[in-house]
């Protein structure tokens, strides 16, 4: 097997509707296409298993760097995923009760030797708010619960907290209580559905203000670069879908130290590509199903993010790579 003739899959959201100027699935795929991989296209829903198989009904896929045609699709085929050496699961949250189907039947073509993206027994795992958890020396005080009473503690307890949800993405479902604690009652109940829900709390960390900073790890190794999402007026989230803009920064000793204490396990886990949130001296979470920020850094600093990846994916699936 060569590196020119590697035949990439991938799972992603409607490419047709994925923002061109900073998607980091796209940046992916101009890099594998660059080096001559076959690219095939998929959506979450095209997944399916037959007799024990996983199929998906595949289409070749070329991309394109050209902000009003980026893609092209060729006919739709039922194919065995075994047929590719490597598959992308690239569906952004929630982890909602479909994607975990979807990584389930990617785990039957994973164990006949396809290579996943991260890997589906990390992508289980791996709950992106509750794996940093597993680092307590790394994060703010946190609880998770459903209860009123015990969420309501909590506040008492640090006075200026953020409630959240488990499955959210891009700042969604982010409520910041302060320490008057107005319209908590609201907010719990909304987020837990009244108390059917587990919902995660943390202290609120003012250092906000200068940016929540991913921090992306290729098989295990940090980018220089941190990118800074910073919140726009008035905001409490960072996140660029939520309006922050976002500023690259070099790492600093405490990010050095926050990474080592998650490689031991990111590497045992065999995630290739992973984003840490962090605010101030915190991580917040750690992001495992569909990192992004690499256009960002990528056009402030000249890094090439996406071919440090393809370079980890060789090295798994070419010995001499």
């Amino acid at each position: 097997m060569s590196q020119s003739n590697l035949r990439l899959g991938v799972v992603m959201d409607p490419i047709a509707d994925i923002a061109y100027k900073k998607d980091t699935t796209l940046a992916l795929l101009w890099a594998a296409q660059d080096r001559g991989y076959q690219l095939y296209y998929m959506e979450q829903e095209d997944l399916f298993l037959q007799a024990g198989e996983a199929f998906a009904l595949m289409r070749p896929l070329s991309v394109h760097r050209d902000a009003g045609h980026w893609f092209d699709l060729g006919d739709a085929e039922a194919r065995p995923l075994t047929e590719l050496d490597t598959i992308l699961m690239r569906k952004d949250p929630p982890v909602d009760a479909d994607f975990i189907n979807a990584v389930h039947l990617l785990g039957f073509a994973e164990r006949e030797g396809v290579q996943v993206v991260n890997p589906t027994a990390a992508l289980l795992q791996c709950n992106e708010k509750l794996f940093a958890q597993q680092f307590p020396q790394c994060c703010a005080p946190t609880l998770v619960s459903s209860r009123d009473e015990v969420l309501r503690a909590f506040h008492a307890e640090h006075g200026n907290v953020i409630f959240k949800p488990l499955d959210g993405m891009g700042g969604t479902g982010i409520f910041h209580i302060g320490p008057d604690g107005r319209n908590i009652g609201a907010v719990i109940e909304q987020l837990t559905l009244r108390g059917q829900r587990q919902i995660m709390a943390q202290r609120y960390l003012p250092e906000i203000k200068d940016g929540d900073t991913r921090i992306l790890l290729v098989d295990g190794e940090p980018v220089s670069f941190g990118l800074a999402r910073i919140p726009s007026a008035g905001e409490t989230r960072g996140n660029l879908a939520a309006g922050g803009r976002g500023v690259t920064r070099e790492l600093t000793e405490r990010d050095h130290w926050l990474i080592q204490q998650v490689q031991p396990m990111i590497r045992e886990k065999g995630l290739l590509f992973v984003g840490l949130d962090v605010i101030g001296d915190y991580i917040t979470e750690i992001n495992v199903t569909s990192p992004t920020c690499v256009r960002e850094i990528d056009d402030q600093r000249g890094t090439h993010i996406a071919g440090l990846l393809l370079d980890a994916i060789e090295r798994r699936l070419i010995p001499s790579a």
